[in-house]
């Protein structure tokens, strides 16, 4: 069974942040157009074709930042045909655990350079036409997990939540990956906001690049921390999600492995890091990957 399955989740915007002032506000009122970013902002009117970062239309309404401390699903951009460029690097050093604030809140900076830095384009793909499309009836979108591995996560959005389907190869065949998680995992509960948690625990059954495959996996998440998170493409007032995931086989340990997402109102996870396998550290520097939204 390979590592790469070893692996978290995307969730991507094609919102830029074009256009208007580029003032900081906190809110609408804070706006000579009453359209205050995401990033913390100002952009031109709302709905104007001018401004990339305009509230966009996900097939659930308007979405529009209200920074109140809370993402429901409409604020977040989990549709078929969203994309995003992120600037991606692995086995590189970068704390977690940010800068504490006077006010109870932390700042990360992923602005930075970090060695091996690519941007990547990410989509999130139509299960339509798709070989394991049967496979997964209720499938809302697939995307990549990690840069190192072409598996695809198949992801379901509901109205309190975002699940893991299955995992999947591109291509059918012998050699073919077709994982399902029964149920379905956890990713998000939703709303989210300071304090959330939520587990789940799935049995994943099928196929790893050919080979009949059976493990449980365990998903722990909350939210941990809120602050801001800076990276290539602006500063954002966040959520971060601590997630742990542990794969077992029997009474065996095969994995386990952390992640922190850091997510914005109206962009979802504008930065991923996961940790090397078996991370014992609550916040850690020994990162697998790094990505963060990028012009």
């Amino acid at each position: 069974m390979s590592r790469r399955l070893g692996c978290t989740f995307l969730l991507l915007c094609s919102i830029a942040c074009g256009g208007g002032n580029g003032e900081r506000c906190a809110s609408d009122d804070d706006c000579g157009s009453h359209f205050c970013r995401a990033d913390g902002t100002c952009g031109t009117a709302e709905g104007d074709a001018g401004d990339a970062d305009a509230p966009a239309d996900m097939g659930m309404g308007l979405c529009n930042a209200n920074h109140d401390g809370m993402i429901v699903l409409a604020e977040l951009p989990v549709a078929a045909g969203k994309m995003g460029t992120f600037r991606v690097a692995t086995n590189v050093t970068w704390n977690t655990a940010g800068t504490s604030m006077s006010n109870g809140s932390r700042k990360w900076d992923l602005g930075l350079q970090l060695a091996g830095d690519a941007d990547r384009m990410v989509a999130l793909g139509s299960a339509s036409g798709t070989w394991w499309q049967a496979s997964f009836p209720d499938a809302t979108y697939a995307t990549e997990l990690v840069s190192t591995s072409d598996l695809q996560g198949v992801f379901e959005a509901t109205g309190n939540a975002l699940a893991l389907d299955g995992v999947v190869s591109p291509q059918a065949g012998v050699y073919r990956t077709e994982l399902a998680y029964d149920p379905p995992a956890q990713i998000l509960a939703l709303p989210l906001m300071a304090g959330s948690a939520w587990s789940s625990t799935s049995t994943v059954s099928g196929t790893a690049q050919g080979v009949i495959v059976a493990y449980t996996e365990k998903y722990e998440s909350r939210v941990d921390q809120v602050g801001t998170m800076k990276t290539p493409y602006g500063e954002f007032p966040v959520l971060r999600v601590s997630t742990l995931l542990t794969r077992t086989a029997g009474f065996s340990t095969l994995l386990t492995k952390r992640t922190f997402t850091w997510l914005a109102e109206c962009f979802g996870p504008i930065a991923t890091v996961q940790s090397k396998d078996f991370e014992s550290g609550a916040e850690f520097a020994d990162d697998a990957e790094v990505r963060r939204l990028a012009p």
